[in-house]
């Protein structure tokens, strides 16, 4: 025996005494395996909960197809969820978040997985946590098709957790993205965001609650709701708009605007000749951005470069396709602004 044991009678070691308990896991499994199959489509293979999702490429619909895919998570907007016990929003946040990133290449999602882990699972939690991934899965047309759930005592707080995902499009590769045809005379067009969506907490937190000492249940006038509620406003899913701009060859080049905001996300689609002039003054951003910059007496360049600034998505119109654009998308009700053009340069966005 391993020297210092007792080789008398010892209560045994289970799982469940390290914290790892089999039996809560698998009531979330049987809880979530429904949400899933709720997104389906016909070209899932199998059910959930086998070793790997399996996920059939309609050949005939894309010649010469191209997988676009991509990796999130929802970052420390989590801890706001926390604090107001506010789980079914997030998974949306995330699942939106991730076919911005592959529709902007000019992609259909296909399917998405996720990684929910925790100290200690709550079936209900995960519960709520995947009924809002399942829906926004729903929302974009992909199917949840797998995933996975970890259970890792003294690695997270009690009632904390992390959630992540990958998600896979397809694209035919005539039909790819890059803004390699972006020329200077091009339209950029901004697209109103519904908030932070999923970038910029930890500074927002920062403001919110360590410099105003605001509680996420406290009402601030400034901006007519309360500081939880208006840090959790979904991320906005632009699946829609692009779908339109896509569908008539409208769009030269698409940008999600992320973490580093316009600053960072924009020249990501910029040719090296060209720059991006931006007008700031173009657009109205939601309330909570002038809020935050006044609390922490902000520089207006970090906050470009920390927040989406009310612009979640940029799309560069060719300069002879704007006036058809502009017309399409007025007649789709959809919100925009013309914020900027595209001049010669050298891979810069230059504010005015």
């Amino acid at each position: 025996m391993p020297e210092g044991t007792n080789s008398q009678a010892r209560t045994p070691l289970t799982y469940a005494s390290a914290g790892v308990d089999l039996s809560r896991a698998e009531r979330a499994k049987q809880r979530i395996r429904y949400l899933a199959q709720k997104t389906f489509t016909k070209q899932v293979i199998g059910d959930a909960g086998g070793f790997g999702g399996l996920f059939r490429l309609d050949t005939a619909k894309y010649p010469s197809p191209v997988l676009v895919s991509s990796a999130d998570g929802v970052g420390t907007k989590l801890k706001v969820a926390f604090e107001l016990g506010f789980h079914h929003t997030v998974g949306s946040d995330l699942v939106n978040h991730c076919v911005n990133d592959i529709a902007v290449q000019g992609a259909t999602p296909l399917f998405f997985l996720d990684y929910l882990a925790t100290g200690k699972l709550d079936p209900e939690i995960a519960e709520k946590v995947v009924s809002g991934l399942a829906e926004a899965c729903k929302a974009n047309g992909c199917a949840l098709i797998g995933g996975e759930t970890a259970q890792m005592p003294g690695f997270y707080a009690d009632g904390e957790y992390d959630l992540a995902g990958f998600i896979v499009g397809v694209v035919d590769k005539s039909k790819l993205i890059t803004g390699k045809g972006i020329r200077p005379g091009d339209v950029i067009l901004g697209f109103p965001s519904t908030g932070l969506h999923t970038n910029g907490y930890s500074l927002a937190r920062k403001l919110f609650f360590e410099v105003a000492r605001y509680s996420p249940n406290q009402y601030v006038n400034d901006l007519k709701e309360k500081a939880g509620a208006a840090l959790m406003k979904v991320h906005r899913s632009y699946l829609g708009v692009i779908r339109k701009l896509t569908a008539l060859d409208m769009a030269a080049g698409m940008a999600h605007i992320t973490g580093g905001g316009i600053t960072e996300n924009l020249p990501r689609i910029l040719p090296k000749t060209v720059s991006a002039i931006i007008e700031t003054g173009s657009w109205t951003p939601p309330p909570i951005f002038e809020h935050l910059r006044q609390l922490g007496n902000v520089d207006p360049q970090e906050m470009l470069r920390t927040f989406n600034m009310g612009i979640g998505l940029i799309v560069v119109v060719p300069a002879e396709k704007f006036k058809r654009a502009k017309s399409m998308l007025e007649r789709a009700g959809e919100k925009f602004w013309v914020i900027g053009r595209v001049v010669k340069g050298d891979r810069k966005v230059l504010y005015t």
